[in-house]
């Protein structure tokens, strides 16, 4: 029988790197489903993460917020006999040292400056400030990429960092490695021109540039506190360099994630959510995603039979969480060429309800990768005044380009205005404030509000 979560009916779906899961849990998963009558099935995904424990304890902290609202009798419900049931997805994710939530309470971050800006030199100075050692980083890859030749480039790749040689070759040298290691997985056949794929053009540029996107990266880790070595001293550029070269390693193996992501969410969850409208229609599925996680769930929809469209399909609501992949991801246009759309144009017709997202500019996890894309990826970033326009995620501003509405993430109680076929993007900058650097507040999640939302979404409250 299924596990419970907070007195909530509950299982967990593993997947592979292809997607590929246990047929029998899944088999075993549509019996419950219907032996248990559930209703109402919340899937949610997490993003970057090593351990299944951190995932679990993300939906263990998630639902005891649902819980609380649906036990609450002074919560009016819509669907008063709604019987929700919560699968947790795991799937192998990377989660860098410095970027993983730190338990417990975390402090608030400081307040953006007009216009969106960081103010990285503040946060500094008021916020836990976390940097990876090489060897640590080297540990945390190693679980993720398990082919022996992806593990020997790590090792090869984080003693560089290790020993920082001065030596002009050297940093060209871990450009040449860093391109093999990302072109150690398939590619997914996507269009590197897409907005969610700016950070794929980072080993293809030439030295000039490669030495500017290092400096630019290494600049702003020196600024938030997490550079080896402190302030570069004058006439010796390498520790920044050096420094430029851990970030984009970062950004290079996230940008393989979030590729990963995709894979799972089409050729894996979408598969089994596409049967399981077959084999549970009566089942409500509502869509979760944090972080890659987002992206997880938003790709499950390309992985649905073309006939669960509009009222066919059994996803009746979508809610990203701080995604991290881009903003135009769902639109049919791209403002900067109407010949080029997101990559997944058209996808929202395959959720019967409303879509959502959650937004903060204290999410510096999503804030601040983006100028290196432009750089990388340059042709058309000259047509915008800020480099998120062109390259933003979903967590920094929302979904764009599509039918939108943006409010205020309110206190349960609120009513939103929710409308099946549209976005609805939920501002979190009064909630979702607190953490650490470098990642921010991009795991600062769990909130009354943001479970008062997820049940909008479903129509129970």
């Amino acid at each position: 029988m299924a596990d419970t979560l907070n007195g909530l009916p509950f299982w967990a779906l593993e997947f592979t790197k292809e997607g590929s899961t246990d047929a029998v849990a899944v088999q075993r998963l549509f019996s419950e489903l219907k032996l248990q009558g559930i209703t109402d099935l919340f899937v949610f995904s997490h993003g970057w993460n090593n351990d299944h424990s951190v995932a679990n304890s993300l939906y263990r902290r998630f639902f005891a917020e649902i819980a609380t609202l649906l036990s609450d009798d002074t919560v009016q419900k819509k669907i008063p006999g709604a019987k929700v049931g919560v699968v947790g997805v795991l799937w192998p994710s990377i989660l860098w040292p410095d970027d993983a939530p730190s338990e417990g309470p975390q402090p608030e971050l400081p307040h953006p400056s007009a216009g969106g800006v960081v103010a990285l030199g503040v946060a500094k100075a008021t916020v836990p400030v976390k940097t990876a050692a090489p060897h640590e980083i080297n540990t945390e890859l190693k679980k993720t990429y398990e082919d022996p030749r992806q593990q020997t480039l790590i090792d090869e790749l984080t003693a560089m960092l290790d020993e920082q040689p001065e030596d002009e070759g050297a940093i060209n040298e871990f450009r040449s490695k860093l391109a093999q290691l990302l072109a150690s997985e398939p590619a997914d056949g996507r269009d590197k021109q897409q907005p969610d794929d700016g950070e794929s053009g980072i080993v293809d540029l030439n030295d000039a540039k490669w030495r500017q996107l290092l400096n630019e990266v290494g600049g702003n880790a020196e600024q938030r506190g997490a550079a080896k070595g402190g302030a570069v001293g004058l006439g010796n550029n390498f520790k920044k360099l050096w420094n430029g070269a851990k970030d984009v390693l970062r950004i290079g193996t996230y940008w393989q994630m979030k590729k990963r992501a995709g894979v799972v969410g089409r050729d894996g969850l979408g598969v089994v959510i596409g049967r399981l409208g077959q084999e549970a229609p009566n089942v409500r599925v509502h869509l979760l995603g944090h972080s890659f996680g987002a992206r997880v769930v938003s790709f499950s929809l390309a992985g649905l039979p073309e006939t669960m469209t509009g009222a066919k399909s059994p996803v009746k609501s979508l809610f990203l969480l701080q995604g991290a992949f881009s903003h135009y991801a769902f639109a049919d246009e791209l403002p900067h060429d109407v010949t080029r759309s997101g990559a997944l144009k058209g996808m929202a017709a395959r959720v019967d309800g409303p879509l959502l997202t959650t937004q903060s500019l204290r999410d510096y996890a999503v804030g601040l990768s983006y100028p290196a894309a432009s750089l990388a990826n340059n042709e058309d970033a000259a047509a915008f005044n800020a480099p998120s326009k062109r390259w933003g995620a979903m967590g920094h501003d929302g979904a764009q380009a599509v039918k939108s509405t943006t409010l205020p993430l309110s206190k349960p109680g609120v009513q939103y205005p929710l409308r099946k076929g549209e976005w609805l993007n939920l501002d979190g900058n009064e909630v979702i404030i607190h953490g650490s650097l470098p990642s921010g507040a991009h795991s600062d999640i769990v909130h009354p509000h943001t479970a008062w939302a997820a049940l909008a979404a479903a129509g129970i409250v």
